[in-house]
This record gives structure tokens, C-alpha cells and sequence, in this order.
């Protein structure tokens, strides 16, 4: 059984449909990446996937329950956590306190503090700067910020929204390390990228979303020869 399941889903805006028909699954401890162009729909099918936005057609089931009509914070209780667009982070907030938001489903107080100096492990300058407002952050480290405070929820999934967006190369190689570390320990990821041609060498499988619609999809490193996907998406 696939951990997540997307069928035949549409997700709508007033009367304009800016997901159709969708139909794909992410296996347990499987990373996929979605690719395409800017207002094909990517972002928003993240969004209806985390229960911010309404389905309008369709079903999403998550490790064989339906959450299609699921709230967001109900959702993240059943592991799913979303890194949006644009980090989302809590910029007068410390970056300690943000990072407590992502553990907020949690009891667990002795672990938590444990997977949070990991976390400073991991990225040393939030570590540095933990009583600092998180609005004083670079991109970069507040894109280190967002990732933390989704895994201190411990999803089974993670999903992913442009996390190279706006960086520098070192942090762009930092950011996906971890990713791939993540997936390493079993977490699922599902990654929507601009960078075409990291997401597929990130990642198993990919998707290519084309007006709302997956148009293409298999073996990430079969997608990265295709010559269509060369030309649309690397530029060759």
C-alpha cells in the first residue's frame, strides 16, 4: 500500500481549475520530485495535499486514510508536514520558539529537546542565533528554520515547496544533503523544485505537471534523459 495516494483529484479557484484530474501515489521511504512551470499548478496541489485548500473533485488518502476533507492541524497529527513556499516561518518569534511550534502536536518533552539540539547540530548557525527573532535570518537559515520545525513533528511525509528558491549554491547543497538524509532515516519526501535537473538527480521518481495536469511521470533518472524534459527544463 502506498503511503500517499492521489486520485483523479481537481483543485479549483472560483471557476478557474488549477489542478485536474491528478493521479499519483509516494511509497513509504520514497522521495518524488514535481517539476514544471511556474502556474502549472505544483504549489497548489501541495496545499490541497496539507488541507489548506479545498478538493473540489477527488480523493487524497495518507497511509490508507482518507484525509480529503481533513483540516490541516488534523492532518499534521497523522504525519504529514508541509514546507511551504516561502518558508512560512514566525519572524517574531525566536528561532527556538519556532522550532517549538513544529513540536507542538508532541508530549514527548525529553525527545524533543533531544531532536532540537540536533537540529543545531545540523545547521549551527540556528544554534548561534536560537534567541534571536527569526525575521533576522537569512534566507537560507530561515529555510534551514522552516525544514526544522516541519521534521520536529516527525512526519512519515514530508513535502517540500521550492526549497532552493532564492539561495545560495553552498546553502542550495546544504538544504538538499538534508533532505536526502532524511529520506535516509525513512521519511517519504515529495519535492517541488525549480532546479529540474537536482530534483531528478535528488529523487527517484518524478512527476511533470503541465496546466494543472501531471503530464508525465516515471523513473526520475529516465526523465532526466528524456529530450523534451531536456529542452523544456535544463535548458539543453
Amino acid at each position: 500500500m502506498s503511503l500517499l495516494a492521489i486520485q483523479h483529484l481537481s483543485v479549483s479557484y472560483g471557476n478557474i481549475q488549477a489542478v485536474s484530474r491528478a493521479d499519483f501515489t509516494v511509497d513509504e521511504g520514497e522521495r518524488v520530485c514535481l517539476i514544471g512551470a511556474n502556474g502549472a499548478g505544483k504549489t497548489t496541489l501541495l496545499k490541497a495535499i496539507a488541507g489548506m485548500l479545498p478538493v473540489a473533485h477527488g480523493a487524497i488518502h495518507f497511509a490508507g486514510q482518507s484525509i480529503t476533507r481533513l483540516a490541516s492541524h488534523q492532518i499534521v497529527h497523522l504525519g504529514l508536514a508541509l514546507v511551504p513556499e516561502g518558508r512560512g516561518i514566525f519572524s517574531r518569534l525566536s528561532v527556538q520558539e519556532n522550532l517549538a511550534m513544529g513540536a507542538y502536536i508532541r508530549r514527548d518533552k525529553a525527545a524533543v529537546q533531544q531532536e532540537t539540539n540536533e537540529i543545531y547540530q545540523r545547521f549551527p548557525r540556528l544554534g548561534e542565533r536560537r534567541n534571536q527573532p527569526a525575521g533576522q535570518l537569512s534566507g537560507g537559515e530561515q529555510q534551514m528554520l522552516a525544514i526544522g520545525r516541519a521534521l520536529l513533528s516527525r512526519p512519515r511525509l514530508l513535502l517540500l515547496d521550492e526549497p532552493s528558491m532564492g539561495l545560495a549554491p553552498l546553502m542550495v547543497k546544504t538544504i538538499f544533503e538534508t533532505i536526502a538524509d532524511v529520506a535516509e532515516r525513512g521519511v517519504s519526501v515529495l519535492l517541488v523544485e525549480q532546479n529540474a535537473r537536482l530534483a531528478l538527480a535528488t529523487c527517484e521518481r518524478g512527476l511533470v505537471m503541465e496546466r494543472g495536469e501531471i503530464a508525465l511521470q516515471g523513473a526520475a533518472a529516465t526523465l532526466a534523459q528524456d529530450a523534451t524534459i531536456q529542452r523544456a527544463y535544463f535548458g539543453v
